[in-house]
């Protein structure tokens, strides 16, 4: 499975932008998909989970009621709507899929830039 992630760019806080991740190799309609993000300096942090059907999602609480992770198994995409944009958002975002445990998936995107700017 090869995973490609894009919309990232630069926005003034309180702006939207909407991440896709496409997958391509095979369906990944049966895999847990989720968004990872690393800001420069620190480590990679959990963003947000979804369930193979999508009837369940998960969120870090410092983006709850802000962003919204969707799929559409149909096109074999998985998508971040980011709603209310903070500069502390401003990272490098990984689409990841087939969770293997609460941080550990089998295949990885290559990362699409935001930034927020203040």
């Amino acid at each position: 499975v090869q995973l490609q992630a894009s919309g990232g760019g630069l926005v003034q806080a309180g702006g939207s932008l909407r991440l896709s991740c496409a997958a391509s190799g095979r369906s990944v309609s049966r895999y847990a998909m989720a968004w990872f993000r690393q800001a420069p300096g620190k480590e990679r942090e959990f963003v947000a989970a979804i369930s193979s059907s999508g009837g369940s999602t998960n969120y870090a609480d410092s983006v709850k009621g802000r962003f919204t992770i969707s799929r559409d198994n149909a096109k074999n995409t998985v998508s971040l709507q980011m709603n209310n944009l903070k500069p502390e958002d401003t990272a490098q975002y990984y689409c990841a899929a087939d969770q293997r445990s609460s941080t550990s998936f089998t295949f990885w995107g290559q990362g699409t830039l935001v930034t927020v700017s203040s």
